[in-house]
């Protein structure tokens, strides 16, 4: 069977190893995980640990498993942040900054829910 117009069969050996000439196209990466993958796998963990874990502070029967399972909280947060620092400092985690304004109108309309707030 022949490739489609324009590309080629890949072959074993030589032509695999070359460098690619770059079309200014992302590129595909193969099944592999990278360092990003498995940083950004352990982060979504992270995430699904801290929901969980929440959920169990919050039903803690007594007041010593409310306890051990508050201070395993604050560990799996710390990771988690330390995780986020350490993707967003590689890049690999962006977050968009907020307009000024945007921080400004949404705090005010938050700080004025307090009103609502029986114990305000």
């Amino acid at each position: 069977m022949q490739p489609p117009y324009g590309q080629q069969t890949p072959t074993r050996g030589t032509q695999q190893n070359q460098p690619q000439q770059s079309t200014g196209l992302p590129q595909v990466k193969g099944p592999e995980l990278n360092d990003r993958d498995r940083l950004n796998d352990i982060l979504s963990t992270e995430k699904y640990l801290t929901t969980a874990y929440n959920i169990a502070v919050n039903e803690a029967s007594t007041q010593q498993l409310y306890q051990v399972q508050m201070q395993m909280l604050t560990e799996l947060h710390q990771c988690q942040r330390d995780l986020f620092n350490l993707m967003s400092q590689k890049g690999w985690y962006k977050t968009d900054p907020a307009p000024a304004q945007q921080v400004t109108q949404t705090a005010q309309q938050f700080a004025n829910y307090r009103t609502q707030f029986p114990y305000a």
